[in-house]
């Protein structure tokens, strides 16, 4: 089973080590490549202003935030839903440099918690790092990604942790699917030879072993889709 979580935050500004905090966390369950429907999503109270071109971005205001939980408050329930998962989030740096620093203020705060860093309990892939490496020399933010794959985001007015979070798995998916136009091209090839009246009728199918060569061209392909996947090849994982 391979469990990810996309996930996105909102902050207050652009750098934590200026006191910038987060205000908006939306994370998303993927298991196996398919959303299961679980998911976190907190707005927060960051005891600071946010600076007027963060709410351009993503048009939240401190009158929205002053009956919201602290993070420190909502930081156990955070850990334990992303505990053991791969986090898919897009300019990760970012987001993990800020969700680390509330980790840390929270523990400062006397908050007891299993772990002072995210990268303790869960592994990162940087989806814009994904995206640079398959579209060299585009534009690789989400909406160009969007565009790029045909993902409706038009309700993308704003930016928002939770929306941006459902938009990239979206992308992900998108970006890493090589294996399912695979599998709906054999899928399609067997259809219409059925089609056409093509079956087995009884016995036993024969079974003709692939020559060095196909066996090697075979083993180039798959590399191929690996590297199109980020490492995602099923047949490599389970080979």
């Amino acid at each position: 089973m391979i469990r990810q979580i996309v996930l996105d935050t909102e902050t207050t500004g652009l750098e934590p080590a200026d006191g910038h905090r987060i205000i908006e966390v939306g994370a998303i369950e993927l298991v196996d490549r398919r959303l299961t429907g679980r998911r976190f999503h907190q707005y927060l109270n960051p005891d600071r202003e946010i600076d007027a071109a963060a709410i351009e971005i993503h048009g939240i205001t401190n009158a929205m935030l002053e009956d919201k939980p602290r993070f420190a408050d909502v930081a156990a329930q955070f850990l334990a839903f992303v505990e053991g998962a791969e986090l898919l989030i897009h300019n990760a740096p970012f987001d993990v440099g800020f969700l680390n620093a509330e980790l840390a203020r929270a523990i400062a705060q006397g908050c007891a918690l299993p772990v002072t860093a995210l990268e303790e309990c869960c592994t990162v892939q940087d989806t814009l790092k994904l995206a640079r490496t398959l579209h060299p020399g585009q534009k690789n933010n989400l909406d160009a990604l969007c565009r790029r794959y045909s993902i409706d985001n038009s309700q993308r007015v704003v930016h928002g942790a939770l929306l941006d979070a459902e938009i990239l798995a979206d992308v992900y998916l998108a970006m890493t699917g090589g294996q399912t136009a695979l599998f709906s091209e054999e899928a399609t090839k067997v259809e219409a030879a059925a089609a056409d009246g093509f079956a087995f009728e009884g016995g036993e199918p024969l079974v003709i072993a692939p020559s060095p060569e196909e066996l090697a061209a075979h083993e180039a392909y798959l590399e191929t889709l690996d590297q199109k996947s980020g490492g995602r090849c099923l047949w490599k994982l389970l080979g």
